[in-house]
């Protein structure tokens, strides 16, 4: 009697297992590459708003010092995200009447590789790369 109490409790079959474990995989590989674009639009914002804020910065320096070279220019932001562990370089050359504003994705980040990689912006606003799904904010 006792013999088929025990016998009437029962777990998962091995069938219902990898029934599960299969099903857990296809949405994990669904939802994975929507998940890292998701992160890149992220990344893609928070550079270009790094970007135009940096020419904002050395647009106000202009109009006070007229030039791009006289002076330092405080406040300009070395990388993206501003805080923590850098996914973009930025890099500023300057001469008296312009600037080049760079962005680099960092070896081996989460950027590397994409269309959105490298950035640049100027005095007169012009921006690379021409895909405008990198400037979209």
């Amino acid at each position: 009697m006792r013999f088929l109490a025990l016998h009437k409790l029962r777990g998962f079959t091995l069938i219902e297992l990898l029934i599960t474990v299969v099903i857990v995989g296809i949405l994990s590989a669904v939802a994975y590459p929507s998940y890292l674009e998701h992160v890149r639009k992220a990344h893609r914002a928070e550079v270009t708003g790094l970007l135009l804020q940096n020419a904002h910065r050395l647009e106000r320096h202009f109009a006070r010092q007229g030039s791009y070279l006289e002076g330092d220019i405080v406040g300009l932001e070395q990388q993206s995200p501003a805080q923590g562990a850098p996914v973009y370089r930025l890099q500023l050359s300057r001469e008296e009447q312009g600037y080049d504003l760079q962005a680099t994705a960092v070896a081996g980040g989460p950027m590397e590789g994409d269309p959105c990689a490298s950035y640049s912006l100027n005095q007169v606003g012009q921006r690379t790369p021409a895909d405008m799904r990198c400037w979209r904010r």
